[in-house]
Formats: structure tokens, C-alpha cells, sequence
């Protein structure tokens, strides 16, 4: 089974540290996030990664090279303008018919052998990990129609799923994605579901990182770094 990591992006959230280090090498206790990533996959019987590189790609490959010290094959697919997180998929070489994608900032506890046997039992055209979270309101919220109050509600917790940046995905809707432009996957999910494809969900309540901010590289730290 294969799996593309995305590590391509400059990470200017997390400035001005990311302008000596790439994200995914940030450390996460003695090893870091993509070190702890990789063993994930390979102890999810994942047996060959494809990392989309592009900023400080140098630094990525010096530290994985072929893989052989972790036990499985790493190669490397660079690219040479900015493509997002759906355009470097197109440029990348010899994939399987259904693949795993996860950034190269994720942390979690997800099952990565459950989501790629749940896409393949769904026969779909992409999966897409999501996780609950919720939104607590400071203030009461009014739903207001033609100038009339129609519901009331004080400080309510609205909850909505969250894409937790992991996705299977058949490698037949690859050429949905433009040639050499920056193209995310919200964009491909978008042209997905407006030509009726099969996209379908994965609801996870493993723990979940999302490596953006300062703040939640310190929370991370805090939770797995031990």
C-alpha cells in the first residue's frame, strides 16, 4: 500500500522557525513529526511513501533518504512552483489504484489501515477523515428571516465535522486536477461532489494535531511528547 505525504509548504504560520526547518521536521519530543508519522504508516503495513516535496526539500531528504532505516521505501516527488495540496498529485509517478494522502504536519491516532479498508469497502473515489468538533458562542444566536426573528437560542455549541487533512483517494479523479497550478483538495472535494462522485466520510475520535500555530505545536508537546 501506498502513501503520499504532503511536505511541500512553507509553513508561514509557524514564522519565523519554519525558516530554518521545514514543518514536518519539527521535533515532537526526541523525534520528529514525520519520524513519528512514518512508523505510524509502517506499522500500519503501508509499504511505500511518496513525499511531495518543495520547500527546504533538501533538508526532508537528507533525514528520510530511501527509507531503508525505517523499514520501508521513501521517494520523493519535488515540485518546482507551489501546487497546493491536490496539484502535487498529478505530477507524481507509478501509484496504485488507491492511495493514502496525509500532510506532513499531522499527528493522530487514527487507524490508517481502518480508513484505506473502509474506502476500498465503499468503492469510493475519495475518503475523507473527519473529526467532531464543536463551537461554543459567547452570544445568544437568532435565526432571522424577512425581517422576523424566527428561533432563539443563548450560547449555543454548534457542532460540525471537521477534514482532519487525511484522505484515500483513486487515482481516477486525478484528472480533475489542472495541470501545473496550485490546486488544494478542498477545491477537488468541491469539483468531486458536483459531478456526483463517491466521496465519503471516516469519523474519527482519535487524538488529532493539526501543526499550524506556535500554540499547537506546544500542545502536541504536551500530549505525545513525553
Amino acid at each position: 500500500m501506498q502513501t503520499i505525504i504532503l511536505a511541500g509548504g512553507r509553513g508561514s504560520r509557524l514564522d519565523p522557525y519554519t525558516r530554518i526547518l521545514p514543518k514536518p521536521l519539527f521535533p515532537i519530543g526526541d523525534k520528529p513529526i514525520a519520524h513519528i508519522l512514518v512508523n505510524q504508516l509502517k506499522h500500519a503495513d503501508f509499504t511505500e511513501i511518496i513525499m511531495c516535496l518543495g520547500y527546504l526539500a533538501d533538508f526532508i531528504k537528507l533525514y528520510f533518504k530511501d527509507g531503508s532505516d525505517f523499514g520501508l521505501k521513501i521517494r520523493y516527488s519535488t515540485e518546482t512552483v507551489p501546487l497546493g495540496t491536490a496539484g502535487p498529485l498529478k505530477i507524481v509517478n507509478n501509484l496504485e489504484e488507491d492511495f493514502l494522502v496525509v500532510n506532513g504536519d499531522e499527528l493522530t491516532t487514527l487507524d490508517f489501515r481502518a480508513l484505506y479498508e473502509h474506502h476500498i469497502a465503499m468503492k469510493a473515489d475519495m475518503t475523507v477523515a473527519v473529526h467532531k468538533k464543536a463551537v461554543y458562542s459567547a452570544f445568544g444566536v437568532l435565526e432571522v428571516k424577512d425581517g422576523q426573528v424566527t428561533a432563539y437560542s443563548e450560547k449555543p455549541t454548534l457542532n460540525y465535522w471537521a477534514s482532519m487533512g487525511i484522505y484515500v483517494v483513486n487515482k481516477r479523479i486525478l484528472s480533475l486536477i489542472p495541470d501545473n497550478e496550485r490546486y488544494d483538495m478542498p477545491d477537488l472535494v468541491q469539483t468531486l461532489l458536483s459531478q456526483h462522485a463517491q466521496v465519503v466520510s471516516y469519523e474519527s475520535d482519535d487524538l488529532w494535531f493539526d501543526i499550524g500555530t506556535p500554540a499547537d505545536l506546544e500542545k502536541a508537546k504536551e500530549v505525545l511528547g513525553s
